[in-house]
């Protein structure tokens, strides 16, 4: 919870006038009884009317002064308790996007979201039961103590002899919380893991008629989180009516000893023995409140330990402090090269790319082709330093890329991914997305090159179509020539196609690629294909085999010196379209 406090720094104002409104209440709560008790055993008894009421009135400005301090302590508390949740998201948030694939294979996308939401609400629930209770009061019960013990001693002993038994009671019952509030969680990122899984595929479980096996899988995870929730409540409602029984035997114990005491002529008047019942009621309520905390503060600690999981995890691809180069431009000559590179995924055995040596230069297409699973992506992903590499290096204008400031390489590159994804907006909004002051003349160029013009042009809306969430209104060939145009927007120096064609038809992919190779004279072009149609007429094929090099060249050198490669396209070709390419 350290990470917790101190995010109340920023709200050091706020929290001095929360105290102070706090104070005001208890104050009233306090003086109440006492007034009270003045009513019974002197006003009264004397038949001053006047004293009645002027006690009365007293009463009645202490309590509706006591009402307004406790709702602006509310608002208070509120306020704290919402700005500490916003702040601890946003540290969430920003840690994530620092996140490699690494760190998302090490905690799941549903965790990071559950951590993202339900963990922060429950911190938030935490500190704002924390300021309205937990403050409240401890202060409530010691007033309560001190100003029962100036009425009777004697009664305020049996008080502290039932304070033991409440203490350890709670106590008891917030150590069983612990361990179930964090199989909780844990069930609860289950639950979100399925239901996410059930939402993104659920054309696929259609399609197979999976319904009922998906609705078994969301039955045993819903009914394990079900299981923890229960006992935790279980023990809620064992704990409330021992509380209440705990103080309405002290009541009761009370009122035998003070009737005892005022019929054996002690001196106790009947005023000081229904105050200090008053008193008794806010002492054990003041416990009360108190208990919720010890429901609450677990499952809060057991969601807050999961949020720093998240917070002081070790960032696996850094930024360099001191970079040996910071800029968002390449000389015209530039140059890319893999040298000697070898890349292990954690855990593996073998070697997902051994010894690749390359270049990608500026003006030039450089093409990359294998079979599936040959390390193909993994290329594509070790450049904007997804993953860093294994052994070897990649330099860029001769500086390696572990020593290039991390925003500036990677500014310029622009990478259109296997699976085009697309965000929530307009067209206009995901093609210009990632480009600073980008000119309508550039998007409708972008969009042009990428062949998206027809479809695009073809709505009423144009631009301003409404792209749904993970563009889940258009077709896949449209959000494939989307992300080929929003990558086209960016004028990156480096182009990262993997196999980001796959989508289209031949004729489609034949007019963009020549309108690429016209656009992209000034940039280096990397383009991962499954397609030999696609990538033979780059200025350089490297082919790809259990993550070795295995040929290099052009498409007529490949076809003669490349065993795999002549492979690969007589399995794309017919023997007389060979003949003729």
């Amino acid at each position: 919870m350290k990470k917790v406090f101190k995010e109340l720094k920023d709200f050091k104002k706020h929290i001095f006038i929360l105290l102070a409104l706090i104070m005001i209440n208890v104050l009233s709560n306090l003086f109440v009884p006492t007034l009270l008790a003045d009513v019974i055993n002197d006003a009264i008894p004397k038949g001053s009317k006047m004293e009645v009421f002027i006690i009365g009135l007293e009463m009645l400005v202490i309590g509706f002064v006591g009402l307004v301090a406790a709702i602006a302590a509310g608002y208070f508390s509120s306020t704290i308790s919402v700005g500490v949740a916003r702040n601890i998201r946003k540290k969430v948030f920003y840690k994530v996007q620092e996140f490699s694939e690494k760190e998302f294979d090490e905690i799941s996308v549903s965790s990071l979201i559950t951590r993202t939401n339900n963990d922060v609400i429950q911190v938030q629930t935490f500190l704002n039961f924390l300021f309205r209770i937990s403050l409240m009061a401890p202060i409530m019960a010691i007033g309560g103590v001190f100003m029962a013990l100036q009425k009777s001693v004697e009664l305020s002993l049996v008080v502290l002899a039932s304070a033991p038994i409440m203490i350890v009671f709670i106590l008891y019952i917030g150590r069983k919380t612990i361990p179930i509030s964090t199989e909780m969680q844990e069930r609860l990122d289950d639950m979100n893991m399925v239901v996410r899984e059930k939402l993104t595929g659920i054309r696929v479980a259609r399609t197979f008629g999976t319904e009922e096996y998906e609705e078994k899988r969301f039955r045993l995870v819903n009914e394990a989180f079900r299981e923890r929730a229960e006992a935790l409540y279980n023990l809620m409602i064992v704990l409330f009516p021992g509380l209440h029984v705990i103080l309405y035997g002290t009541t009761v114990a009370i009122m035998i000893f003070g009737g005892y005491s005022i019929v054996g002529g002690s001196g106790l008047l009947v005023g000081d023995v229904i105050a200090v019942i008053q008193y008794v009621g806010l002492i054990m309520m003041s416990v009360v409140l108190l208990s919720v905390m010890f429901l609450i503060y677990p499952r809060a600690s057991v969601s807050m330990g999961r949020i720093n999981q998240v917070l002081d995890m070790n960032i696996s691809i850094e930024n360099n402090p001191r970079p040996l180069r910071k800029c968002s431009s390449l000389d015209d000559d530039a140059e890319l090269r893999f040298e000697n590179v070898s890349f292990s995924f954690e855990g593996a055995t073998k070697k997902a790319l051994d010894d690749i040596s390359f270049s990608l230069k500026t003006g030039e297409v450089t093409a990359i082709i294998g079979s599936t699973g040959s390390g193909k992506s993994t290329i594509a992903n070790l450049i904007p330093r997804f993953f860093d590499v294994t052994e070897g290096r990649i330099t860029l204008e001769g500086v390696d890329i572990r020593d290039w400031d991390l925003h500036s390489l990677r500014s310029l590159i622009g990478i259109v991914p296997q699976k085009a994804v697309l965000f929530k907006g307009t067209i206009l909004s995901n093609v210009s997305w990632g480009s600073e002051n980008i000119s309508i003349e550039d998007v409708n160029k972008a969009i042009e090159i990428a062949q998206a013009k027809d479809f695009v042009g073809a709505s009423e809306e144009k631009l301003e179509k409404e792209v749904s969430q993970g563009g889940a209104n258009l077709s896949g060939g449209q959000r494939q020539r989307l992300s080929i145009a929003r990558a086209v927007a960016r004028k990156p120096k480096i182009y990262i196609f993997d196999d980001s064609f796959s989508a289209l038809d031949f004729k489609t992919d034949s007019k963009l690629r020549k309108a690429l190779y016209e656009n992209t004279k000034d940039a280096a072009v990397l383009m991962i294909a499954q397609r030999v149609s696609t990538i033979k007429n780059a200025d350089n094929i490297i082919v790809i085999e259990g993550g070795k090099v295995v040929g290099q060249g052009t498409h007529e050198y490949l076809l003669e010196n490349c065993h795999v490669y002549e492979e690969i396209v007589q399995s794309q070709y017919r023997e007389e379209e060979l003949a003729n390419e």
